[in-house]
């Protein structure tokens, strides 16, 4: 499964409607991993190809979304995107977290083994 691409209208169906709901609801089935992106941004094309990798290994375990912050100024200024890449790991259960900055994959793999699953 390749990654996802995320408008405010989806975000809105698929993870959380923040125009209805004060209180954070996850609305997926699964965890999720959502990268606030450009396509200008450099470190953002270096976390892109790991994205797709996690999105094949984790196949039905964790969803992978991609926000392109140039299309939707809406949803990045609701999570108050500063720098990009911005990363928004979704537990199942709980608060999501934010990490700004890109990562490296084994990092990836730590958060969504010890947060996400």
């Amino acid at each position: 499964m390749a990654t996802i691409q995320l408008t405010a209208e989806k975000f809105k169906s698929d993870i959380f409607d923040y125009t209805v709901n004060k209180e954070w609801k996850y609305e997926g089935e699964r965890p999720a991993i959502v990268d606030f992106y450009a396509d200008w941004c450099g470190p953002c094309k270096m976390v892109a190809p790991i994205l797709e990798e996690l999105s094949n290994e984790y196949d039905g375990k964790v969803d992978i979304y991609k926000v392109d912050t140039e299309v939707e100024q809406e949803l990045s200024a609701v999570f108050g995107i500063r720098s990009i890449p911005s990363l928004l790991f979704i537990p199942k259960e709980g608060q999501p977290m934010m990490q700004p900055g890109a990562l490296p994959k084994p990092a990836f793999k730590e958060v969504i083994e010890k947060e996400l699953l």
